[in-house]
Parts: C-alpha cells; structure tokens; sequence
C-alpha cells in the first residue's frame, strides 16, 4: 500500500439496494454491490495465505453489510451479514475493484460455473 493513489472523498452505503458508492478524488465513483465486495474480500478467509489457496465465495448474492468501520486512515472494514468481518480494504484496492469490477464480476461468475456453484 503505497497511499500515492487517490483517496475516497465520499463513502455511502445504500442498504436497499445494497450498494456500496466510493467517490474518490480523482472524480472517479464507482458503485460496488455488497456480494461483489464480499467475494472480493482482501482476508486470507477468501484469498488464502499464497497463490492457489483461494476460496471459492458461494451463497452471497444476499449478503448485506451490517457496518463500516474506518481503519486508520487507509481503509475500511466492513461487517457483513454472514458474519465475516475480517477484510480490511484499503483505498487501493476499493480503487482497484472500481476500475476491474467488470473484469473481475466475469471471471467470478466464470469461476462459480466451472465448480457448479451458486450465487444463493
């Protein structure tokens, strides 16, 4: 985490329609939907603690984030419903999500197909 990058100006959660909206100060917003954030949790829950030792996140499509808490001044931590709350996202990478979220959407579903998982 280098802090170089841009940093949020403005972070709110739209529980309804369960929607995360990060606006940076670059003018660049994106609107990152809760099951996208949590299968793209930075945990060693879900990415592992090396290459290869990924975890497959299935059953979120209903998940909702119960709270958002900042770390320092770098990151948040949010509490999702099915009671992970251990990813600690950093501007960096809620940035990196917001400009690969189609990318990374695609290769997720692609993913959840080839191991004949679901969503819900």
């Amino acid at each position: 985490m280098t802090g170089d990058g841009p940093a949020p100006t403005e972070i709110r959660l739209h529980q309804k329609s369960r929607v995360m909206e990060v606006a940076f100060s670059d003018g660049k917003a994106f609107r990152l939907p809760y099951e996208f954030l949590r299968v793209h949790s930075p945990s060693a829950e879900v990415r592992g603690h090396g290459p290869g030792q990924e975890v497959l996140q299935t059953g979120k499509r209903a998940v909702e984030i119960r709270s958002l808490d900042p770390v320092g001044s770098y990151a948040v931590q949010p509490a999702y419903s099915d009671g992970h709350a251990t990813g600690i996202y950093s501007w960096e990478y809620l940035y990196h999500l917001g400009e690969n979220q189609e990318r990374l959407w695609a290769e997720y579903l692609e993913r959840l197909e080839k191991a004949g998982a679901s969503r819900d």
